[in-house]
């Protein structure tokens, strides 16, 4: 799971583009309601990413997602002319944030490695037998 870096994605439009600077700590697919909305699929594929390391360029509109098990909300950014998602915030941990991988002008290297939110997945949804899942979010370190 590593691209060349800088890792370089953008929005459907392109008046929105990003860098990355560091390899994503993990990609995860994630399968709550308000992901999968956000998304318009089965669930979200997202780069979870120190949030010094993305640089992005364009302006972003936002939505304030209160739908947060941890009680604080997500900030969805997206691109205002093209609605594409582009990054989410998470305000319980602002350290990291979540960029969409279907963004990344390659994304072929990032396959999500951990599900998570199972327990609100889709009936169809591929989840592999060996992927390292969770019924809700990951524990707490």
């Amino acid at each position: 799971m590593e691209g060349q870096l800088p890792l370089t994605g953008g929005c459907n439009c392109g008046k929105v583009r990003y860098e990355l600077q560091a390899q994503p700590y993990v990609v995860a697919a994630c399968h709550c309601v308000n992901c999968r909305k956000q998304s318009g699929a089965a669930y979200s594929v997202n780069l979870v990413m120190a949030t010094k390391a993305v640089a992005i360029t364009g302006d972003l509109a936002q939505y304030e997602d209160h739908g947060e098990d941890s009680g604080q909300p997500v900030v969805r950014e997206f691109c205002g002319t093209c609605g594409s998602p582009i990054r989410s915030v998470m305000q319980a941990n602002p350290k990291i944030v979540a960029i969409k991988a279907g963004t990344l002008d390659d994304p072929n290297p990032f396959p999500p490695t951990v599900h998570t939110w199972t327990c609100s997945a889709v009936s169809w949804a591929n989840i592999p037998a060996d992927a390292l899942a969770f019924d809700k979010g990951p524990p707490a370190k």
